[in-house]
């Protein structure tokens, strides 16, 4: 998680900078509740490019599967020759995670240590490990759909990372006095009110990924300083974002900037102890091929994975 956090930092200022192709990703419809996107893109530095195939299955969980689920192809740039395929499911897990951790190095308080999950999946459990790689974590708090859930989320990422974690059962209760929140659901309504989050706490919004769905509602979105991994994401996919445009509570003005614009300088970040800060995350490919490029030197470097001769 550290060595990916670093990596995201470099990677999201080229974003910002231009020094990428991100075209609109596709998702479609598949059987039952599943879906099938397509994230093509292009990176300069490291100089490659690739696509991220990935299924998206939200009731995966109970038949013990991720709910992403893919493959991530990474090609060379002088031939254009394929030259690693791996799986899109824990690099998803992991960078999606490091660009909130790098957000929250960015964004939240110094000594931001109360931290709120929503949600107790995949997510939940890497979103932890950033937070606690990035801030001084003296309290957590998680809340599910299902008490159970934020049980078992409890017991398992407790003794992983040898603290202790409250399940709690009710939204409010579970983001009360917390200056870190991390949102990481799947929900098509919103679940956290504005009202409920105390001055100068951090958001990392990371769930909800789609037009239809949305964790947040209109009043976090204008009671926050509002960052985002890219701006086109926002206006396609972010459905908090939309509602409150569409509603008049917001202008396009409200997008404070890109999180490598903070990273790079460019654009200010928190301005006070007082504010609340909220990255919205929806992901691009090049951070799936900027963490695949780094995967694929490592086991170049320990002679891991499996080779194949054109």
């Amino acid at each position: 998680m550290e060595a990916c956090i670093e990596l995201m930092h470099t990677t999201m200022i080229a974003v910002s900078e231009g020094r990428v192709s991100i075209p609109p990703r596709t998702v479609m419809k598949v059987s039952g509740d599943g879906m099938l996107g397509n994230m093509p893109g292009y990176l300069a530095d490291p100089d490659c490019f690739g696509v991220k195939l990935l299924s998206l299955f939200p009731s995966n969980a109970a038949a013990g599967y991720s709910s992403h689920l893919g493959l991530v192809l990474l090609f060379e740039p002088k031939h254009g020759l394929p030259v690693a395929m791996m799986d899109a499911a824990e690099i998803t897990a992991i960078r999606t995670a490091a660009v909130s951790g790098l957000a929250t190095r960015l964004l939240a308080r110094e000594g931001a240590g109360d931290l709120a999950i929503l949600g107790a999946g995949e997510q939940a459990h890497s979103h932890l490990a950033a937070m606690l790689a990035v801030r001084p974590i003296r309290r957590v708090r998680v809340w599910s759909r299902t008490l159970e859930s934020a049980k078992a989320f409890a017991a398992s990422a407790g003794k992983h990372h040898g603290i202790e974690i409250e399940p709690l059962e009710g939204v409010r209760e579970t983001v009360e006095g917390a200056d870190l929140i991390c949102t990481v659901t799947m929900a098509k309504t919103p679940i956290l009110m504005g009202d409920w989050v105390a001055p100068g706490a951090h958001l990392n919004v990371a769930g909800a990924s789609r037009p239809n769905a949305v964790e947040i509602d209109t009043a976090m979105v204008t009671r926050s300083r509002y960052f985002c991994d890219f701006r086109p994401s926002v206006f396609n996919e972010a459905a908090e974002y939309l509602d409150a445009i569409k509603s008049g509570a917001i202008t396009p003005e409200h997008i404070l900037g890109e999180i490598g614009e903070v990273a790079n300088g460019s654009r200010p970040g928190r301005t006070g102890a007082e504010d609340i800060t909220l990255f919205r995350s929806l992901g691009v490919a090049p951070e799936d091929l900027a963490t695949a490029h780094y995967v694929l030197e490592q086991a170049r470097a320990k002679s891991v994975g499996q080779t194949v001769e054109f």
